[in-house]
C-alpha cells in the first residue's frame, strides 16, 4: 500500500519514488485540484510530497493525515536534485513518521510535529 503521494510539480519518473510506496498525482488525475489531492491523501493516509507552499500552509491548520513533505530547494538540475533527494530520503522517511510537516532546504531540514 502506498505511503506517499508525489505532487505533479515533482518528477514523475524518478527511480527513488518508483515503488508501490509511492503514487504520483499524474497517474491518478493530472488536473487534480489541491483540495482533491488533499482529500485523496487524507482518505488513504498518505504523505504529500510537494514543492507547493499551499500544502504546507494547510497542514499548519490541520491534523494529519495527510502529512506534508515540502521540498523547498528552488530550481536544480535534475541530476543534482536526484542526488540530493536520494542522499537525504532515508532521514526524511524516518522524520515523516512523527511529524506533520517536513521542510527540505538545500542546507537543512526543519520539522513540525
Amino acid at each position: 500500500m502506498a505511503k506517499y503521494l508525489i505532487d505533479a510539480n515533482l518528477p514523475n519518473y524518478f527511480n527513488l519514488w518508483n515503488s508501490p510506496d509511492y503514487i504520483h498525482q499524474l497517474d491518478l488525475k493530472p488536473d487534480a485540484a489541491d483540495s482533491d489531492i488533499w482529500e485523496f491523501s487524507k482518505l488513504n493516509n498518505l504523505t504529500i510530497v510537494t514543492k507547493d507552499a499551499d500544502f504546507s500552509d494547510r497542514i499548519m491548520l490541520s491534523t494529519p493525515p495527510p502529512s506534508v513533505i515540502h521540498v523547498r530547494v528552488g530550481n536544480m538540475k535534475f541530476s543534482d536534485f536526484h542526488r540530493f533527494i536520494t542522499e537525504i530520503w532515508p532521514e526524511i522517511e524516518k522524520l515523516a513518521r512523527e511529524n506533520k510537516l517536513i521542510n527540505i532546504y538545500k542546507d537543512r531540514i526543519e520539522t513540525i510535529q
